[in-house]
């Protein structure tokens, strides 16, 4: 008979104490991919007992960024503080057990303890001052001192796992002291939650980043206190930001839903974070669908990953360019609504597909489109500079040709061009700067019959009219 396989569950357990960057993200993205490889199920856990700093604002920005980027989740959200009472209940599990007790140690005596050590060469650590053993007299309880819970930690042998990115890790229990796991009100503290929160969930993954390498020795102790097999760890490297820092908050971060507003896609951000970390042979671009497929641990890097901002406008570019025209204008209108500018006269969709050759962003794309929607305003140094009487005179021209033109479209326009051009004998930019900066208010844009053309027929005539 073959075993029976445990179902795969990950979970993502951000804290709500600020926004979420790319770094944080990605450690959303591969517990979602790797669930929905396995048809498994991917839980969103608010790890929200740093009651100081935890707001419910920042739930919403954890949970609108995963929403955003489609890394739906299919429990939850669980939030630890509404979960004390079984907290409490497994804390007595296991002072009950002999597998934690309590510890009068002031703070101000364990920091003139940690000195001690520091002056003394030593590792600062607890020195286990409250710790039961046999044949030992315990000092006797202070009056009025509440105490903290500390976990009795095996002081013989090593603790270590299988992780699925660095490989064997071992950590000599000597090394590790007793964890605090409840603090003098009765809270437990992080890494003792985190257990009974995996046990409960009966998560069989955990993902995250390799920040959290120092605190499974510890987690995983509580977990076989418990009577429990640790889940299978994968701890991922840290991501750098350009300058080689740590992606952080106090090194310019920027939040997860700040790219949604300057205009990137979902899809090109959960490409380019997929990349950012993990691969598959050598493809740079691949849709959401090929990523769940492919996705696995096993080629997870064990390099730091570094962001690279011009490679995800790169990214993010050929999205733009893959979109359908209607999706396309659907995508831009919000950007467009919020420059303050009404769509009206020119289709959105052709304009957009025109204009996002030389856009990296939505945001890029409704800018140029402003061109379209708003009365021209051209700077008065490049209009002197290049509206010279010869080019003066064949605009006028020129106004005359498109006003008569049978039908008006990008060949027919760009006929007319060539037509007077000739007559006037001058070269294309010498007339097509001009015209550029009168009817659109600016110099680079794409082919001008090809911008013109969009325009109605009225527009055009009426902005040349000037030069008469």
């Amino acid at each position: 008979m073959s075993a029976t396989i445990a179902p795969i569950r990950t979970r993502f357990a951000p804290s709500p104490t600020g926004f979420i960057h790319l770094g944080n993200i990605r450690s959303a993205l591969y517990p979602w991919a790797f669930a929905r490889h396995h048809g498994g199920t991917f839980i969103l856990r608010v790890e929200d007992t740093d009651t100081e700093r935890s707001t419910q604002e920042a739930v919403k920005v954890i949970i609108d960024s995963m929403d955003w980027m489609g890394l739906h989740y299919d429990e939850g959200p669980y939030y630890q503080m509404q979960r004390m009472e079984r907290y409490r209940s497994v804390l007595d599990q296991l002072v009950q057990g002999g597998h934690a007790y309590p510890c009068y140690m002031s703070a101000s005596e364990l920091n003139a303890l940690r000195d001690r050590q520091m002056a003394a060469g030593l590792k600062p650590r607890y020195d286990g001052t409250w710790r039961p053993e046999p044949g030992k007299v315990l000092p006797g309880a202070p009056t009025g001192v509440q105490p903290v819970l500390r976990f009795r930690t095996p002081d013989q042998g090593s603790v270590g796992w299988d992780d699925k990115v660095k490989g064997r890790v071992d950590f000599a229990n000597d090394e590790l002291d007793d964890l605090v796991i409840a603090r003098p009100d009765g809270t437990p503290t992080y890494n003792f939650c985190v257990v009974v929160d995996d046990i409960d969930m009966h998560i069989s993954h955990v993902i995250r980043g390799d920040d959290h390498v120092n605190n499974t020795p510890r987690q995983i102790h509580i977990f076989r206190a418990l009577g429990h097999e640790h889940p299978v760890y994968a701890h991922l490297p840290t991501v750098l930001n350009e300058q080689g820092e740590k992606l952080s908050k106090r090194n310019g971060a920027k939040s997860v839903l700040q790219y949604r507003d300057e205009g990137y896609l979902a899809e090109a951000m959960v490409n380019y974070l997929a990349r950012l970390g993990w691969s598959h042979g050598d493809a740079e671009i691949f849709t959401r669908e090929a990523f769940v497929q492919w996705f696995d641990l096993d080629h997870l890097g064990r390099s730091a990953a570094q962001f690279d901002g011009e490679k995800l406008k790169w990214v993010n570019a050929h999205y733009l360019r893959a979109l359908d025209p209607a999706e396309l204008a659907a995508q831009v209108r919000p950007f467009l609504q919020r420059l303050g500018l009404r769509e009206q006269g020119v289709d959105l969709a052709a304009a957009a597909t025109l204009l996002r050759e030389r856009a990296h962003t939505l945001l890029e794309v409704a800018e140029l489109c402003g061109m379209f929607y708003a009365e021209p305003e051209p700077d008065a140094d490049s209009l002197a500079q290049h509206l010279t009487p010869a080019a003066r005179a064949a605009l006028v021209d020129l106004r005359s040709v498109l006003q008569a033109l049978p039908v008006w479209e990008a060949p027919d326009i760009s006929a007319a061009m060539k037509q007077i051009l000739v007559a006037h004998k001058l070269k294309m930019p010498q007339m097509a700067m001009p015209l550029r900066l009168l009817v659109t208010g600016r110099l680079h844009t794409p082919s001008v019959d090809a911008v013109l053309a969009l325009f109605a027929r009225d527009t055009v005539v009426h902005r040349l009219s000037g030069v008469a």
